[in-house]
């Protein structure tokens, strides 16, 4: 029985000597334009998750989801968020694959996350991404700001949504309308 522990735990230390030579010998590509392998990407989104469920405080957003707010938070977005993440014309973000792992498109595909969680992932930054802290840079409110916009953005209230066909030349991201996205006299 000793002989077996002793085996395992021989066979544990190699695995993990082997890893570490594999990283410092340079054969992990660290190459920021290429596509995570599914099983990484899934791993990675895991451990932020459950990294998220255990450290991010659960806490309410402080400022109503009025028009200005809303629209506030879409113009902070937009001088912070869309070079990475997509811009509000629908198109995705240039940078979107010169990140590892690839910035998502927010604006295409809507985050589906509580407003703790967008609301901590904007303050604290994302480690190993492209996701800056911004509570370093951005005022609470203004964070505040973006994250009721970002968990709203496809159910903005008319006001809001007006603004953005106004500013940007397409209707905005919607759950229930088929045609969002289009320009005016598209079909």
């Amino acid at each position: 029985m000793r002989n077996i522990i002793l085996g395992i735990v021989i066979a544990v230390a190699l695995a993990a000597l082997g890893g570490i030579a594999f990283l410092l010998l340079g054969f992990m590509p660290t190459n920021a334009d290429a596509t995570p392998p599914d099983l990484e990407r899934r791993i990675a989104t895991s451990a932020m998750d459950a990294s998220m469920e255990r450290q991010a405080p659960r806490v309410n957003n402080p400022l109503a989801p009025t028009d200005d707010n809303l629209i506030d938070g879409m113009k902070i977005y937009t001088m912070n968020c869309a070079l990475c993440h997509g811009g509000l014309d629908l198109k995705p973000s240039a940078l979107q694959h010169s990140l590892y792992p690839p910035a998502p498109q927010i604006v295409l595909e809507p985050l589906d996350d509580p407003e703790w969680h967008i609301y901590y992932s904007i303050r604290t930054g994302i480690r190993y991404t492209g996701m800056p802290a911004w509570g370093k840079v951005l005022s609470e409110q203004d964070m505040w700001k973006v994250t009721g916009f970002l968990s709203r953005i496809e159910k903005l209230p008319a006001g809001v949504r007006e603004y953005w066909k106004k500013s940007f030349g397409v209707n905005p991201p919607s759950a229930a309308s088929p045609g969002a996205g289009k320009k005016e006299g598209q079909d």
